[in-house]
């Protein structure tokens, strides 16, 4: 039996998915299945009860994977540790996030740590918010990134910086001129917003509630490059985060409009699951980002 086949066997579990539990390891689905009944004969036990619809595990199964976490655990310890002696930095960091922070952001962090540790890899997803945690809790990323986070059992939610949220509109559009708004100002506007479901469209939608103020949404969009061009083509206005505007409003193809005498802002931060083992790359990259995680130490 050989770690791959508890790593395996492991993601096979948490993502209740032979297809997923393929891709997180680069082979076929049917290879998973077979490791899945190798185990099997290995343990001389039925580990995956295969007669309910849903994925689900036997009391021996469970049993396995319990154990498989510990051995998973004591041997990226292991690695981790031996990297820390021969003061190694290299591998692959994996970073699941919604659009608007990894485009507008991360880069100056990436572009800092990349230069500063040249033989580390990164990878970056750009995925819909409730997706960044799916990500997180199925170990398929090492660090997600979100706005507005949400407590969620088994991640660790670490404060990373907050973002105003400004108006923008088209530059010829009559609110243009003010430079400053009150939300009342809003009031008639076409409104141009994120999909309901998101994070910061809910934010924006509260702020609308607490003023009473009803709104007429146009278009809605799952990612902040779509809802600026709108913008650009004059269709509406919208609340966004400001360092997703800042080169426009420089550019003037957009007017950025910030809210008079009250500020709005958008909490971002850094998910990690708990547990999990930082090896010495993340452990620099935390440090890249001005951050402490709670179990950075282990």
């Amino acid at each position: 039996m050989q770690i791959e086949n508890f790593k395996i066997f492991a993601d096979l579990v948490e993502t209740k998915s032979f297809s997923r539990a393929a891709k997180l390891n680069s082979i076929t689905q049917s290879a998973v299945s077979q490791q899945a009944r190798a185990m099997e004969r290995h343990f001389k036990a039925l580990l995956v009860d295969r007669s309910q619809k849903q994925f689900q595990l036997t009391r021996e199964g469970q049993r396995v994977y319990e154990s498989a976490k510990n051995v998973l655990h004591a041997y990226e310890t292991l690695l981790s540790e031996l990297q820390e002696m021969k003061k190694v930095v290299s591998g692959t960091i994996r970073i699941s996030t919604i659009y608007s922070i990894g485009l507008h952001e991360l880069p100056p962090f990436i572009k800092r740590f990349l230069h500063d540790f040249p033989s580390v890899n990164v990878r970056i997803e750009y995925r819909r918010s409730n997706l960044v945690y799916e990500d997180i809790l199925h170990n398929c990323v090492d660090f997600g990134l979100v706005a507005f986070p949400s407590k969620v059992r088994q991640v660790d939610v670490i404060p990373f910086r907050n973002d105003h949220l400004v108006v923008i509109c088209h530059p010829q559009h009559p609110l243009a001129k003010k430079g400053e708004v009150t939300v009342s100002d809003l009031a008639g506007q076409k409104f141009i917003g994120f999909d309901p479901d998101t994070p910061t469209r809910k934010a924006v939608d509260q702020i609308f509630r607490e003023h009473s103020l009803d709104i007429e949404t146009v278009m809605e969009f799952d990612n902040i490059e779509t809802v600026k061009r709108a913008v650009e083509i004059d269709h509406g206005i919208a609340i966004v985060p400001l360092a997703t505007v800042t080169q426009e409003a420089a550019q003037g193809t957009l007017a950025l409009l910030r809210f008079k005498g009250v500020q709005y802002t958008r909490p971002l931060a850094i998910l990690h699951r708990k547990g999990r083992v930082l090896t010495p790359a993340m452990k620099k990259f935390v440090e890249t980002l001005g951050l402490n995680l709670p179990d950075a130490r282990d």
